[in-house]
């Protein structure tokens, strides 16, 4: 028995007593680290067992145990006409102490064995209804904490109103006095409210109503208790206005003074939540019933039905009136109305207020005022998008140049933009443009013609610093209204891959080539146009007559033959200064002279150019401002919705802003974040569950998701299941493109990172889900693609045909990674990086990799397509060497199905995805 024996197990008590106050149960809570505002550190719980009913009391010291429950027993004997009988607690001195006034009453005390609070536990356990209302309270009301004494004796006051199966679905107010509560008199704690101004001192212009916060009801008198914000102090009115969905304590904004510091000044403009120590005790203990000392049944304050209840209220306010009229700390710093009292204490903005940063602000960056971000908290959102994105681990140029992106408003409209001068100007300098190129001729309408629409599309162009370079307006042809055949023919023109964009920003990061951009101003404009094209007239554009229209003679943007126009125009003034045009990716321009390289990527008006040598890259911009108008915008930082961050590490891409305009449209800025985009296991179908009201909002998030994945390889595979329900979208479909955005929400700044050490091999990873479509039964392909350490290519798609086996799936994503590993090395060729050796095929599936070294397994491969097997051939030629990856190295898992949390975010790590935007 010394060396085995263990406590008996606690069997759940099914006794209760039957009838009021026939047993209570006591115990007290605390010391709390933090003072309350009238001074509690404590506070004393006592329970009637017959109908749960509670009765919280506030105390500076334990002491006051004595003195509380004395006034209980009188309290329950004059109301109630009731004698307590049993009163059981722990073996708390201050109880203990007790014994004898219980003897001489009458009562039984009985006390719990040491160690052993089960046997207390009907108090225990009502200590954590309290506390966990008490939080909920103070959080939704982000209330200062030392206001935790007022969310404890509200909390009090709720329980005893709230209906519990534990008594019969009734509650302990109803037990207590045999009706219902008013539950009309319930108001949101910790809202803002007014209180009317009874003394203004004789001023007629003086406002007649005080902005306060809720905190309660009280019990001594028929009013609520509230907190004047402005003077401090905690009164009773029953003259109150309540703005229930509003809270003053969530956030409240000021102006701190900056401090110089290396010329600049930061932060500018900080977000000011009132934090644990907001408010002073010092200040706030004037009033009457400051801090009630407990949050009782009571009967409804203001119905003026019941004195016998209010009496049952009046009878234990004393000892809170007298705590705050006994702390001489209280008195010692009183404030009245218009006689305000501050610390003269220095005051220091709390360090995290740095992490936000999303208003603008004007800095001082080498004797130049530019834009420099601040961000600013969501009011009261306990997952505010400040607790995901920083900008600390940024330059402040870089820092300012993000800013500027985040917070300018484009006009949706021309008669938005009309009423701001600078859009005007843009308009008219694009009209004067139009006109100067003979883009038009003014005219009637030929017979058996018909004039399409144009529209004004407005966008503001950045200059590397983050300040504005110019507002653009540009005017947009409603191409959608042409016929084929009568308004245009031929429309294809190329545009650069994305892959080729990650893949030139990979060169070079690692051979530390320099990057510009360039942009052609009315790039459209120049292109020739052979058809016969009319326009109405422009919105703001007037002309002599009425009833002209515009014969279009050169292409516009919105033609449908515009961009072929152009890039014939710009392709023939590249060849002609010596370049040479990629048969990998015919956007990409390359001129060669000696060791020197230069490299033109276009995208449409878009120039990206890159090359290892600055007088090359020098003359070449001359050569084009000299054929085109066009804007040199210095180091590449923007590039098609992709912001783009450069230091010795590398060159790190990510698509920021997009993302916080995503959450910001659908609302999602405030959602509670989850670490993996797609649930395990998922079975996501085309016909089960209600359909989704909305379709055309499904299909326009999941497009612009689908953007997203060209610098977010970790949501590749939750697009792909989402994309396959645009047609006719579930509710189960909508659910989990939330779940995605609530992702997005936890790593908004999330990015892939280019490193400037790795070298220019290639590596390539697939993987397959063997028949994992529910419906079709096919596989899903997955691969991904890396030089050296840089990741520049990955996907996932669904098999064309059903595979028979897991290896047979997994052999066909081995044959569309060799085809997207052949035309890269094809790519690097034309970059002027030749590829050493094999290029590396990494595969988790024994089989598929014996299949593809080996003319094995016949009865198995006989019906597969011959165009899978030409991977064999680049085998035996020395151009792809496969090897073998566990399934826990394999990064393309992570594209081919949805993964836990660790798993997932140990992949995305090996993949070279991360967030400096990530607080750290």
């Amino acid at each position: 028995m010394r060396g085995k024996q263990t406590r008996d197990g606690f069997v759940t008590s099914s006794a209760r007593a039957v009838e009021l106050f026939e047993l209570i149960h006591c115990d007290i809570w605390g010391p709390y680290r933090v003072v309350s505002s009238c001074g509690a550190r404590y506070f004393l719980t006592v329970v009637d067992d017959f109908s749960r009913a509670v009765w919280v009391h506030l105390m500076k010291e334990k002491s006051e145990v004595k003195i509380i429950l004395k006034q209980f027993f009188a309290m329950v004997d004059r109301q109630f006409n009731k004698n307590v009988k049993v009163v059981r607690s722990d073996n708390g001195k201050e109880f203990v102490g007790l014994q004898e006034y219980f003897r001489n009453s009458g009562i039984i005390f009985q006390t719990s064995c040491v160690y052993t609070p089960q046997q207390n536990g009907r108090v225990e356990r009502k200590h954590r209804h309290i506390l966990e209302m008490a939080r909920t309270l103070r959080f939704h009301a982000n209330l200062p904490i030392n206001f935790w004494g007022e969310c404890v004796l509200a909390a009090g006051y709720l329980i005893n109103r709230l209906p519990t199966p534990v008594i019969g679905n009734k509650s302990p107010y109803e037990l207590l006095y045999n009706k219902l509560p008013l539950y009309s008199q319930l108001r949101v704690f910790g809202c803002l409210c007014y209180a009317h101004a009874s003394k203004t001192g004789g001023d007629k212009f003086a406002p007649r109503g005080v902005k306060c916060v809720f905190l309660g009801n009280a019990y001594s008198q028929k009013g609520w208790k509230v907190y004047d914000l402005q003077n401090k102090r905690h009164f009773i009115s029953r003259d109150i206005k309540f703005i229930e969905h509003e809270f003053p304590f969530r956030v409240e904004w000021y102006a701190p003074e900056s401090k110089e510091d290396g010329g600049v000044n930061l932060p500018a403009w900080e977000s000011h939540v009132h934090g644990d120590n907001e408010v002073d005790t010092d200040q706030i203990c004037e009033a009457t019933d400051a801090c009630d000392s407990a949050a009782r049944t009571g009967s409804e304050e203001t119905d003026g039905t019941s004195q016998h209840a209010a009496n049952s209220q009046a009878s234990l306010t004393g000892s809170s009136d007298a705590m705050a009229e006994n702390n001489p700390d209280n008195h010692a710093h009183v404030t009245t109305p218009g006689q305000n009292r501050r610390s003269d204490r220095p005051r220091k903005t709390p360090a995290w207020h740095n992490d936000y940063e999303v208003q603008m602000h004007t800095v001082t960056i080498n004797s130049h005022p530019v834009a420099t971000p601040t961000l600013t908290p969501e009011s009261g959102t306990p997952y505010s998008l400040t607790h995901y994105i920083k900008y600390n681990h940024f330059s402040v140029p870089h820092r300012a140049f993000l800013a500027a992106i985040s917070m300018t408003k484009e006009p949706n409209s021309f008669g938005e933009a009309v009423r701001d001068p600078r859009w005007r100007e843009a308009m008219t300098r694009e009209i004067q443009a139009l006109e100067r190129t003979r883009t038009w001729e003014i005219r009637d309408l030929s017979p058996g013609k018909r004039a399409i629409y144009c529209k004004w599309v407005y966008k503001i162009k950045y200059k590397s610093d983050g300040s504005v370079e110019r507002y653009k307006a540009r005017l947009v042809v409603c191409g959608n209204r042409q016929v084929q055949g009568i308004d245009y023919n031929e429309t294809f023109a190329p545009v650069a891959k994305m892959v080729t964009v990650r893949t030139i920003l990979a060169v070079a990061a690692s051979c530390h080539w320099e990057l510009h951009q360039m942009d052609v101003d009315n790039a459209f404009l120049h292109g020739d146009l052979h058809e016969e094209v009319y326009m109405h007239l422009p919105p703001g554009y007037s002309a002599s007559s009425p009833g002209k229209v515009c014969r279009l003679l050169r292409s516009l943007y919105g033609l449908r033959q515009a961009p072929r126009c152009w890039f014939s125009k710009l392709s023939t003034s590249l060849r002609g200064y010596g370049f040479t045009q990629s048969h990998a990716d015919y956007s990409l321009f390359t001129l060669r002279r000696d060791r020197r390289i230069m490299c033109v990527l276009i995208y449409v008006d878009d120039l990206l150019i890159t090359g290892n040598d600055r007088d090359m890259i020098k003359q070449f911009k001359t050569y084009l401002a000299e054929t085109f108008p066009v804007k040199d915008l210095g180091v590449m930082k923007y590039f098609l919705g992709i912001e783009v961050a450069r230091n010795p590490t590398g060159i790190y891409l990510c698509q920021r802003k997009y993302v916080l305009d995503i959450l910001t449209e659908t609302g999602m800025t405030s959602c509670k974040p989850v670490t993996f985009p797609m649930v395990q296991n998922h079975r996501l179908q085309s016909d089960s569950g209600p359909h989704f009201s909305d379709p055309e909002r499904y299909r326009r998030l999941v497009g612009k998701l689908i953007y997203l994945t060209l610098t977010r390889p970790d949501i590749c595979y939750s697009v792909h299941i989402l994309s396959q329900f645009m047609q006719h979208p579930r509710l189960a479909h909508w659910e989990a493109v939330l779940r995605v955005l609530r992702y997005l929400k936890g790593s908004p700044g999330q990015g892939i990172l280019l490193r400037s050490d790795s070298s220019l091999s290639l590596t390539g990873h697939c993987d397959a889900d063997w028949a994992s479509c529910p419906v079709t039964r096919r596989s899903v392909t997955g691969y991904f693609v890396s030089l050296g350490f840089s990741p520049i290519s990955w996907r996932t798609k669904k098999q064309a045909t059903v595979s028979r086996s897991s290896a047979e799936a997994e052999y066909r994503s081995m044959a569309s990674l060799t085809c997207e590993l052949i035309w890269l090395r094809n790519l690097l060729r034309s970059l002027g990086v030749t590829h050493a050796g094999p290029v590396h095929l990494y595969c988790d599936n024994q089989a598929a990799l014996h299949i593809a070294s080996n003319p094995v397994f016949h009865e198995r491969t006989k019906h597969i397509e011959l165009d899978c097997h030409f991977i064999r051939d680049h085998i035996q030629a020395g151009t792809i060497a496969p090897a073998y990856t566990p399934t826990t190295e394999q990064p393309a898992d992570l594209l081919t199905k949805a993964l836990g949390a660790q798993q997932f975010s140990y992949l995305l790590h090996k993949m070279g995805i991360f967030d400096p935007h990530a607080p750290s």
